[in-house]
């Protein structure tokens, strides 16, 4: 009973957490805003996680594992090979339109932490080289497994381009050349 409500309160914590760094940034998010907005008291957050950091690296693993899940369910939804890859792309342009969508998690995080922050960057190029090994294992089939470097670039491409744009058009372009690539 006592690990269930310890894991209960963590989960709470990287919820709570998770919202935050994902609505105004990693470095916008205090600690203190953190334990309010959780309802946890300061030693049963710092019993949880030591740092900031810490709770950013398991926000960092639940989201890589639910955004992997979530893209792997997409591909599925392909009729045919060609379909799988091009079915990544549909699923982001449904997430880019999406009210509550402020851009690429993982980007909006690399572009705001410290250039030595090695653990937190190796967590995120993790997570994107499991993207690009998705495209790999999609591609196979087809003999284009090649391509998965391109395609990933065409896929972060769109992130950036829609977050600069706050439009849909370029993650449709960029399915359109992917389409290109891989006929």
């Amino acid at each position: 009973m006592r690990n269930e409500r310890k894991n209960g309160v963590r989960q709470a914590i990287v919820d709570t957490a998770s919202r935050l760094f994902y609505k105004q940034g990693y470095v916008n998010t205090g600690i203190n805003q953190i334990i309010a907005e959780s309802g946890v008291v300061k030693s049963t957050l710092y019993t949880a996680f030591r740092t900031k950091e810490d709770i950013l690296m398991e926000y960092l693993v639940q989201s890589g594992a639910a955004t992997d899940a979530a893209l792997k369910l997409a591909a599925e939804k392909g009729k045919d090979d060609k379909g799988k890859v091009l079915a990544v792309f549909d699923y982001l342009i449904d997430l880019v339109q999406e009210k509550e969508f402020y851009g690429c998690n993982f980007l909006n995080l690399i572009s705001e932490i410290p250039t030595d922050a090695e653990r937190v960057i190796k967590q995120i190029q993790k997570q994107k080289n499991g993207v690009r090994k998705l495209f790999a294992s999609l591609l196979e089939p087809m003999g284009k497994e090649e391509l998965a470097d391109e395609i990933y670039i065409l896929f972060e491409g769109a992130l950036i381009a829609n977050k600069v744009h706050n439009k849909v058009w370029p993650v449709d372009a960029a399915k359109k050349i992917a389409a290109k690539l891989i006929s």
